[in-house]
Order: C-alpha cells, then sequence, then structure tokens
C-alpha cells in the first residue's frame, strides 16, 4: 500500500512584514521620548531626585514620599527605560520569527535591545558620579547611537537582503557621509555648551569649566557648516536627478533651520527650560534627518509580499 506524505503548508512570514515595521517605529519613537523625558529629569533639577542607582534608595527600589516631585520625575524616567526596552525586546522576538530568517535584522534588533541597559548603565554612573557633566554628555550620546540603531533597523525592514545599489554618484555618496560626520559633531559640541552651562540637572551638580560662551560660538559654526554642507546636497542631488535624494536633503535643511532658530533664541533667551527640551528633541529630528539623507543615497529593493495561498478550484471549473 502506498504511503502517503503529509505536507504542512509552510508559512513564508509568521511575524508579518507591516507588524515587523510598525514595532521598529514604534523602538524610534520611544528612543527619541526617552531623550526628551531624560531632558525633563535635568531641566526640573530632578537628576538627584533618586540619589543612588539602581535603587532610588538605599532601602527602596521606588521613589518614597519624602523624595518629593523630584523622586517622581527621575523615578518615572527609569520606570520609561523598560518600556522602551519591553518594546525592543518585541522587535527581537518578531525578527526571530519570521520564515526565512532575515539575515540583515537580526543584528540591528540584538543591538537596540542590548544598547538600551546599556545606556541605562551609563544612566547610573550620572547619579553615582554626582551628573558630572562629561558623563552626562556621554548619557545622550549613548541614547543618540541607539536611535541610529532602530531607525537603520526601521529602514531595513522594509528591504531585501540584496546587496545595495548606489543612487548618486561616488563624490555625492561621499558629501552625504562627511554631512553625516559633521551632524555627529555638532551633537557631541552640543553637549559640551550643556554641561557649561546652567542647566546641570541638580543645584550642586558640578559644570565641566568650558567657557560657555566660547563653546557656544564653536557650536554655531559647526551647525553653519552643516546647513552649508546640506544646501550643497540639496542642489547637487537635484543637478543629477536624485529626487528621492533630493526631497531628504530638503527636509534636513528645514529641520537644521528649526532647530538653529531654537538654539539662538533659547541662547539670547538665557536658556528658558522649554526651548532647551524643544532643543532636545530637535537634536533627534537632525539625526534622524540626516540618517535619511544618508540612507536615500542607495536603495535596495522592496521586500516581496507574503504569497498567498491559492483556493483549490470549484468543482464545477474544474469539471469546465
Amino acid at each position: 500500500m502506498r504511503r502517503i506524505r503529509s505536507v504542512k503548508p509552510s508559512v513564508r512570514f509568521p511575524v508579518s512584514p507591516a507588524l515587523l515595521r510598525r514595532l521598529a517605529y514604534a523602538s524610534i519613537i520611544a528612543n527619541v521620548a526617552i531623550v526628551v523625558t531624560g531632558g525633563a529629569v535635568r531641566l526640573t533639577a530632578s537628576g538627584l531626585g533618586c540619589p543612588t542607582w539602581p535603587r532610588c534608595t538605599d532601602e527602596s527600589y521606588t521613589t518614597t514620599p519624602e523624595m518629593g516631585v523630584h523622586g517622581v520625575i527621575e523615578f518615572g524616567n527609569r520606570l520609561l527605560t523598560f518600556a522602551v526596552g519591553v518594546i525592543a525586546l518585541a522587535v527581537v522576538l518578531a525578527v526571530l520569527a519570521q520564515r526565512p530568517r532575515r539575515r540583515g535584522l537580526l543584528p540591528l534588533a540584538v543591538g537596540v535591545l542590548f544598547g538600551i541597559p546599556a545606556q541605562a548603565v551609563i544612566g547610573g554612573f550620572t547619579v553615582l558620579t554626582n551628573l558630572n557633566p562629561w558623563v552626562v554628555g556621554l548619557h545622550f550620546l549613548a541614547s543618540m547611537v541607539v536611535i541610529a540603531a532602530a531607525y537603520a533597523l526601521w529602514r531595513r525592514t522594509g528591504e531585501a537582503d540584496v546587496p545595495a545599489t548606489p543612487t548618486v554618484p561616488a563624490p555625492l555618496r561621499t558629501l552625504a557621509a562627511l554631512t553625516t560626520l559633521v551632524s555627529a559633531a555638532v551633537l557631541v559640541i552640543g553637549t559640551w555648551v550643556t554641561g557649561s552651562g546652567p542647566h546641570a540637572g541638580d543645584q550642586g551638580a558640578a559644570r565641566n569649566g568650558l567657557d560657555p560662551e566660547s563653546i557656544s560660538q564653536v557650536h554655531a559654526d559647526g551647525v553653519f557648516l552643516l546647513i552649508g554642507l546640506s544646501v550643497a546636497l540639496v542642489f547637487a542631488f537635484r543637478a543629477v536627478g536624485a529626487e528621492r535624494a533630493t526631497r531628504a536633503a530638503v527636509v534636513l535643511v528645514a529641520v537644521e533651520l528649526g532647530q538653529g532658530l531654537i538654539g539662538f533664541v533659547q541662547y539670547f533667551t538665557h536658556l528658558p527650560a522649554v526651548l532647551v527640551a524643544a532643543h532636545m528633541l530637535g537634536s533627534c529630528l537632525v539625526l534622524l534627518a540626516t540618517l535619511a539623507v544618508l540612507w536615500s543615497t542607495r536603495e535596495r529593493r522592496p521586500v516581496a509580499p507574503a504569497p498567498q495561498p491559492t483556493r483549490a478550484p470549484e468543482p464545477a471549473t474544474a469539471a469546465a
């Protein structure tokens, strides 16, 4: 008697690409949100609201009524780290559930997941060092690295695992890479400006000793250079007919101008907390817009949709 083998239906994507892409996008938003809430901790002088780490006090992991509103703000920011971590873990599980496995996604997803506790540990050192401005700056920059990884993951979820194809000539790709490098430098110098200014995160926290006016001028010079390079990208991309890259560069220039306006206003109005918070959000947007330009200089074909199962023909149709 002939044996009949049972054939299991193959499922190409147990987790749909659309769901994975939404999770990756949520990871970007969550990591930007934790930067803004971290700024709220500093701007409300709540940096030592929980005076130790990983506990909030020597006896408790949570805030106590005696610690007041500063303890609530600092502890709330710590709790948000767990929410960001949960989203990152969901992304990793979604990547692992895909069939076939996307080889280019797992390293990025794992990098974002492990980057969050690493960033939290640096945040712990900011508390243990009494908000040392250099450590505080490193804490912010670590968040920028995680956001960059989350953005790369989001973009890769919409692309196939094939080699990237350039969309602009090599000199323009070099110019885009240089613009990205200058954007990163502006972010680093911005942390030095913050470390020299009045918003220390606590009344007794030290400053980095740099002259606020001088380092602010260096930061402004970097911003002017960044805007100049970005405008050059707009015209260069347009000259070679790279429409997608041109749109990305125009968005970058618009974000930079908005961020620069906030920076100048906050400087001449003696750094009001609301504008400083908006400037921190703008820093995240500048980073994302810069990465969008860099991504627009190459392309991979989109991920093919999952094949739809074919239905068996109706008996009448089969007979016909």
